[in-house]
């Protein structure tokens, strides 16, 4: 009676693990087929950590400042140098060139208020950062467009987050004013990003 209880719990268990196999490589084949969903949602909880993460740090840390502000130049960089080659639109085009100038400068201005405050200053993006950027060399040309405005969305709010937060908080006198000086910059490319997503609805 045992042994048929046991085969029987051991059959159960078997067709249970192959429905659940099932459901995985279902899944795996709708990520599959629909990249531009996964990176979408992808880039969702990216900026949703990002405002978190910038609100947080914005007027606690420094060190934690210093490291999101060069990681943020270091994206908008990279990420307007993929905007210049792959953009459809020429106001794409534009503003993937006015990004990288704009934060090429921004990064410079900053670098001696780095070292006068005696930061380590990453050399590298993050984790997070890097994603964003794998799913714009990933993105269709179709999608590229959409893609890239609404990370740039999403970037220069963390962006003004993080830099609101240290100007009125922040312990290094520098920083803080170097920070409330980029504010209105950054909400102009804000603003731009939003006059080119209404652009194209």
């Amino acid at each position: 009676m045992k042994r048929a209880i046991l085969f029987v719990a051991a059959g159960v268990a078997a067709v249970s693990l192959a429905a659940c196999q099932k459901q995985q490589d279902k899944a795996a084949d709708a990520a599959a087929s629909a990249p531009a969903a996964v990176d979408a949602a992808q880039d969702a909880t990216s900026a949703a950590v990002g405002q978190v993460s910038a609100a947080t740090v914005g007027a606690n840390s420094t060190e934690a400042f210093v490291t999101a502000l060069a990681t943020s130049d270091m994206y908008e960089i990279g990420a307007g140098g993929i905007a210049q080659t792959k953009g459809q639109s020429a106001d794409v085009k534009a503003f993937g060139k006015m990004m990288v100038t704009a934060h090429t400068a921004m990064s410079n201005e900053v670098k001696p208020l780095f070292i006068a405050a005696a930061a380590k200053v990453p050399t590298e993006l993050d984790q997070r950062r890097k994603g964003l950027i794998d799913n714009l060399n990933a993105a269709t040309p179709a999608d590229f467009d959409a893609t890239y405005l609404s990370q740039q969305e999403a970037a220069h709010q963390e962006a003004l987050t993080l830099l609101k937060g240290y100007a009125d908080g922040g312990s290094d006198a520098g920083l803080k004013a170097a920070a409330a000086k980029a504010i209105p910059k950054v909400q102009a490319h804000l603003d731009k990003v939003h006059a080119l997503q209404a652009a194209k609805k």
